[in-house]
């Protein structure tokens, strides 16, 4: 998660709607039915990875905005049918004939789960403190249309001069700098969340930094978490001061932190655990189960290359490390869960032509192939510019258990083929990767980014020079030209502005910027009796789930 997302979204004249984030859905079980009555309504999910952050100033990854989305809530939320409607607000906004000023009327029966009513000042704090360069958060760019942004990130007003004013206790405006066809969906992600500014200065350092330290106003509340990056159990309870709380049935929702996909495999077959992420060998041997479903998701998963070091800037090794690399067997035989071997960056099923219809993808082409000859021959290139014969490279990712099986794979294919190179494997937590990953402290570093909506710049913009998801410090003037233009000169030309992000990727991928490996897919074994669990970008919301009778 990520890990940002949206960038010159900002531009995107499409309409998107917010569905999943995730293509099409290959589920076998959890359609919607009848409630159960008379029934626990209560189930335990296995999570791959500990949460770093719970402060929607600061989260940036699937897990963390997987726990706000559950405990927290915008001015939108997705519905049964993944169709956004209003949370936080009464209705749809009134708009401006020039669009860029929105009237929002807010619930009065909102309350955070301290007894406070939510109100219009709530979202006005939370989004200053976000946009605040003292907050240092790698998502305020999310806030990249609303008024004044631009000029609070260079230090010429302060942060309380953001487009975003409270009219009444109930009645919030926002302006914007220029029209954004998908605002609505925009302010439905974490970033856009109210904060309860009391319980913020109350805590002081401890804010977020356990549940007790915690406000919600969403449809649960998180319970039993005691430490950002290394608890390993939490839970969800009903919040029953949430104003839609009639339609919650979950009681509690348990999740505990496995890494090994084995021992998840045990714990689901012995009935201890409900829901649990499978790939590689098992997903393979578990296909038939009737608990087994495969989710695709427009989900991107590459390695960055550090290029503020000499060797990851020439643009010969990092072909030949490319080249090197077989996708498809790695996709078919490592993971096994229904991933897609990478042919760019951006993700099939995503985003498509509005004149021909035609995919991304397909318009792109296949910028990625496996070539273990071009490979070598790249590598004999890069020795003799950077003058080496031999070369040490340190791969990071996360200890999932299908990150490690990746990386491994990785490590094999290149000193199988490109000899000389020796690659170590650092696997660690998912909070310390993403601390390494933002300090610039790898060489190469495997990252997963899930789009929350279906455009191209979702993910073409963390390779911008100046965006701060660009661990690995890609700098190409020509790329940021293209997306620069998405954004402003063919803003409202979707011909022009598709051409340009086909341009962009086209750029990104011939200098190998970065490298794309694969297209998740995420394959469940999940007891059939839990129904109604809702995608929602590359996170779930559990909202409208219950254990069928």
């Amino acid at each position: 998660m990520r890990n940002t997302r949206l960038g010159s979204l900002l531009a995107a004249t499409c309409c998107i709607v917010l569905l999943s984030g995730c293509g099409s859905s290959k589920e076998k079980t959890g359609e919607t039915g009848q409630k159960a009555t008379g029934k626990e309504q209560s189930f335990s999910v296995v999570a791959k990875q500990e949460i770093p952050s719970i402060d929607v100033s600061v989260t940036n990854d699937v897990v963390g905005w997987g726990v706000l989305k559950n405990t927290s809530e915008g001015l939108f939320r997705a519905d049964k049918a993944g169709k956004l409607i209003p949370a936080g607000a009464v209705e749809p906004p009134k708009i401006s004939e020039d669009g860029l000023t929105y009237n929002f009327k807010l619930r009065e029966d909102a309350v955070w789960s301290n007894g406070e009513p939510v109100v219009a000042a709530d979202y006005v704090y939370g989004w200053q403190r976000t946009v605040e360069p003292k907050t240092a958060s790698e998502v305020a760019y999310l806030f990249e249309a609303v008024k004044n942004y631009q000029a609070i990130m260079d230090g010429k007003v302060p942060a309380t001069e953001l487009g975003v004013k409270a009219l009444s206790e109930h009645e919030l405006e926002v302006t914007l700098t220029s029209p954004v066809p998908y605002m609505e969906s925009l302010l439905s992600l974490p970033p856009f969340f109210p904060q309860n500014e009391k319980a913020v200065t109350d805590n002081g350092e401890k804010y977020a930094s356990s549940s007790e330290h915690m406000v919600y106003n969403g449809p649960f509340v998180l319970s039993d978490f005691e430490g950002a990056g290394t608890d390993t159990k939490w839970s969800y309870l009903k919040n029953e001061k949430y104003w839609d709380q009639e339609n919650v049935t979950m009681e509690k929702i348990n999740f505990d932190v496995v890494k090994e996909d084995a021992t998840a495999l045990n714990l689901f077959q012995d009935g201890q655990t409900d829901d649990i992420v499978v790939t590689g060998e098992l997903a393979q041997q578990m296909v038939d189960d009737p608990a087994f479903f495969s989710q695709d998701m427009s989900n991107a998963t590459y390695v960055e290359y550090n290029q503020s070091k000499k060797e990851f800037q020439n643009e010969n090794l990092r072909k030949a490390i490319s080249y090197s690399l077989d996708r498809q067997t790695l996709v078919d035989q490592v993971l096994g869960d229904g991933s897609i071997a990478a042919t760019g960056l951006v993700p099939k099923n995503m985003s498509f032509n509005p004149d021909t219809e035609a995919d991304f993808v397909k318009d792109s082409g296949n910028h990625l192939k496996y070539d273990a000859e071009k490979a070598k021959e790249y590598w004999s290139k890069a020795q003799a510019e950077l003058g080496i014969k031999t070369l040490k490279i340190n791969l990071l990712s996360s200890d999932a258990d299908s990150a490690k099986k990746v990386v491994e794979y990785m490590q094999g294919a290149i000193q199988e083929t490109l000899k000389g190179i020796t690659v170590e494997v650092s696997s660690v937590p998912l909070s310390v990767r993403l601390e390494r990953g933002n300090s610039g402290d790898f060489d190469m570093i495997l990252v997963g980014w899930g789009a929350e909506y279906n455009d191209p710049s979702v993910f073409l913009e963390l390779f911008a020079s100046d965006n701060v998801n660009n661990s690995g410090k890609y700098n190409n003037n020509k790329f940021d030209e293209y997306l620069k233009a998405s954004a402003t000169t063919n803003a409202s030309d979707p011909k022009a502005r598709w051409t340009d992000l086909i341009e962009a990727e086209t750029i990104l991928m011939d200098t190998m910027g970065v490298c794309p490996v694969y297209q998740k897919a995420e394959a469940h074994l999940r007891n059939p009796k839990v129904k109604g669990i809702l995608p929602s970008g590359p996170e779930y919301d559990y909202k409208w789930t219950y254990i069928e009778q």
